[in-house]
């Protein structure tokens, strides 16, 4: 994977595919595998890159509590790295605030996916999701929060597989805690001022964002078209994987 450094940080990231860039910014404490579900449609039409935050992967531990300006920055950095002068933007739970974050603030962005997101930090609660990833029983058993009682009982297999790659990838406790800070206090503000066009995909089964969350997002941005899947929960682009990508495909391919 190529590395790019920013304040004495590494950050490692890949592309893969041709056509117009679209990045994906994780959730809070986890890796790229988080995009297993929606690489392999989106790397083939667009060019994909993921990347590993501070303190998941490859990448560099934080030296303190991150804000959710640090990881806009950091997502420019690597979009500068690799000569993308637009990007669209995919994130998930504290992702999709970056997405909003990146927005608001650097002028590559161009569309943005919002997959679990809210417009304010505290709209989000993380903390059942944690896991020590050097116990993957615990990376299995708190995916419980993440998906549906239905996906659970249907796909053990793919939760073995998730709970694998959380032990290779995820942040450790204190590194978690470190991403989790860039969530107090935060505040899209005013969302009727952040015109890209956005897609809104929420679960209604969602136990970690308040409910009531995508539609606020929906509603304010004044560019928005939602996808909501009532019996669906966090991980949403996962659970309804290929109704997801139709969706995002879609979203994108749309040049009206």
């Amino acid at each position: 994977m190529p590395t790019v450094e920013r304040d004495g940080t590494e950050l490692y990231y890949e592309a893969t595919g041709h056509g117009e860039t679209v990045a994906f910014v994780p959730d809070v404490g986890t890796g790229a595998w988080l995009w297993g579900w929606q690489h392999a449609a989106l790397a083939g039409p667009y060019e994909a890159v993921v990347w590993n935050p501070r303190g998941t992967g490859e990448s560099s531990r934080p030296r303190g509590d991150l804000s959710m300006r640090t990881f806009a920055n950091d997502l420019d950095a690597i979009m500068k790295d690799h000569g993308a002068s637009a990007t669209h933007v995919v994130g998930c739970g504290l992702g999709a605030m970056v997405a909003l974050e990146y927005a608001r603030r650097k002028g590559r962005a161009r569309k943005v996916v919002l997959l679990s997101g809210a417009a304010r930090g505290d709209a989000y609660d993380p903390a059942p999701l944690f896991a020590d990833p050097d116990d993957e029983t615990a990376c299995r058993e708190s995916l419980a929060c993440a998906f549906s009682d239905e996906f659970r009982d249907a796909h053990p297999d793919a939760l073995d597989d998730v709970a694998a790659w959380r032990t290779m990838e995820d942040a450790d406790r204190d590194d978690w805690e470190h991403q989790r800070a860039a969530l107090e206090d935060w505040d899209a503000g005013a969302l009727y001022e952040i015109d890209n066009e956005a897609l809104v995909v929420d679960g209604g089964a969602d136990p970690l964002v308040d409910d009531g969350a995508a539609a606020e997002l929906a509603d304010g941005l004044p560019r928005s078209e939602r996808e909501s899947f009532p019996d669906a929960s966090h991980f949403v682009h996962a659970e309804r994987s290929r109704p997801v990508n139709d969706a995002v495909l879609g979203f994108l391919d749309d040049t009206d």
